[in-house]
């Protein structure tokens, strides 16, 4: 075992846990490879491939007053380094205080299928199908007076975990974003379109470059409008950038301690609450098709929502949401046995459900008058106690009147909270498959409908976006 090319990802879990002196011992590998084309003015700018391993150990130790836990994490691991990281983890445990959070590790079938097999790795093979319709839609662009930007990327994380309790389990993550920009030749119109996806195989650029066209098309008209609150269609992107940050905020100790937008007044929190008037369900799934993600807990720090001591819990299924009415908050198995609360791991994807069956442009041609949204971006929070966010509209925000787009308008500033827009919304269209704008560094894997809210809050124009 003298270096990455030779140690096996299991052979360096196995030999970090022989290492460890401690009372107990999670070692995390995450292998990483990633290939990308990226591209400006209908032509291909750079490509590439690269490939990585992280290692995680997280040392825990006994003591009079409680259980401590180390965390240590590097990049780049050899054979060489093991016993120095070690040690390091379980230095840093024994220098810290009990933790809070320690339960006992988690048990279960020691070894899972795959584990001892090597990492599963993306190639530039990925884009074999993608990349010369991407060329297409390059010389279709051109032809017609527009350049496109933007790029394409796909990762894969074999994640291998092993634990002194015995567990061996192993999980492959694909991740895939494609985000495309338009411009006129002037740069003054500019349209962007984004999509997620494992494999590329479901990514159309041809598709894309029309769907951004005609929004050039529509820009061509600018109409300007001052802020105020406006019938709004908030696509499926939008949809899931909002959400995210409330999963992200939906931790059940905060909301128990009165700290959050789910806290109930006088104590305890609003979980059997009604929070929209449409039969919204928003719901996770480790084996959702097209957005599966790792079925145990994979933990490389404590905090709100996890915690390094549920490493390798079963993960289920899990309704936050269900019918408008608040079901679950996320828990750590600390937090669910201080609050009261079901288990309720935090999750790697979400998908919302309303029931509804019109496609954007349906529900565009339903609208007498109001504004559809392309994306939002910087969005930032404003009050936790409301979770009131605010942030920016980017690349086209258009006006409908009699069930068509007349042109664009205006950029502007809103000032929204996620939690009281589902109160507000009045119809939800059909779920599919989105790629978040904002959180697409961090949160990839959903599925939203577009929703209708009929006083969207632009609280101010913002210029120059």
């Amino acid at each position: 075992m003298s270096s990455r090319r030779t140690v096996k990802p299991y052979e360096i879990v196995e030999r970090a846990l022989e290492l460890s002196t401690a009372d107990g011992c999670v070692v995390i590998a995450d292998e990483h490879s990633s290939a990308n084309l990226r591209w400006a003015g209908n032509a291909l700018t750079t490509n590439g491939v690269t490939r990585g391993r992280t290692l995680t150990v997280i040392a825990t130790v006994d003591g009079a007053e409680g259980t401590s836990s180390g965390v240590v994490s590097r990049s780049a691991v050899t054979a060489a380094d093991l016993e120095p990281l070690v040690r390091a983890a379980e230095a840093a445990a024994r220098s810290a205080g009990p933790s809070e959070d320690a339960q006992p590790l988690v048990t279960g079938v020691p070894v899972a299928p795959g584990f001892t097999e090597a990492p599963a790795e993306t190639t530039s093979a990925v884009f074999a199908d993608f990349a010369p319709a991407l060329g297409e839609a390059f010389a279709r662009a051109k032809a017609g007076g527009r350049e496109l930007y933007g790029f394409a990327s796909h990762e894969l994380t074999s994640t291998y975990l092993g634990t002194s309790t015995g567990l061996r389990l192993r999980h492959d993550q694909p991740n895939g974003t494609l985000e495309l920009n338009a411009k006129s030749p002037d740069r003054t119109r500019s349209a962007w379109a984004g999509r997620a996806t494992a494999d590329f195989k479901d990514v159309d650029p041809g598709a894309l470059d029309d769907e951004l066209t005609r929004r050039l098309g529509w820009a061509e008209r600018r109409v300007e409008l001052p802020a105020g609150r406006y019938e709004t269609l908030l696509p499926p992107t939008a949809v899931a950038d909002l959400l995210i940050y409330q999963i992200w905020s939906a931790a059940a100790r905060d909301a128990a301690e009165g700290r959050t937008v789910f806290s109930k007044q006088g104590g305890g929190t609003r979980v059997g609450e009604t929070l929209a008037r449409l039969p919204l369900s928003l719901r996770s799934d480790p084996n959702e098709p097209g957005l599966e993600y790792a079925p145990f807990v994979v933990a490389h720090t404590s905090g709100d929502t996890e915690s390094v001591f549920d490493n390798g819990l079963p993960v289920a299924a899990t309704d936050w949401i269900r019918d408008g009415r608040l079901e679950n908050l996320v828990t750590t198995r600390h937090s669910a046995a201080l609050t009261g609360l079901p288990l309720a791991p935090s999750a790697g994807n979400l998908v919302l459900d309303g029931g509804g069956e019109r496609s954007l442009d349906e529900m565009v041609a339903a609208t007498e008058r109001g504004l559809l949204l392309t994306c939002l971006w910087y969005i930032r929070e404003v009050d936790p106690a409301t979770l009131l966010l605010t942030g920016l509209t980017r690349d086209g925000v258009y006006l409908v009147e009699d069930g068509e787009v007349v042109g664009e308008v205006n950029n502007f500033r809103f000032n929204e909270s996620p939690v009281d827009l589902l109160s507000r919304a009045t119809e939800a269209g059909r779920t599919g498959k989105t790629l978040p704008r904002e959180w697409s560094d961090y949160f990839t894997r959903t599925a939203m409908p577009a929703l209708r809210v009929p006083d969207f809050n632009m609280s101010s124009v913002s210029r120059g976006v």
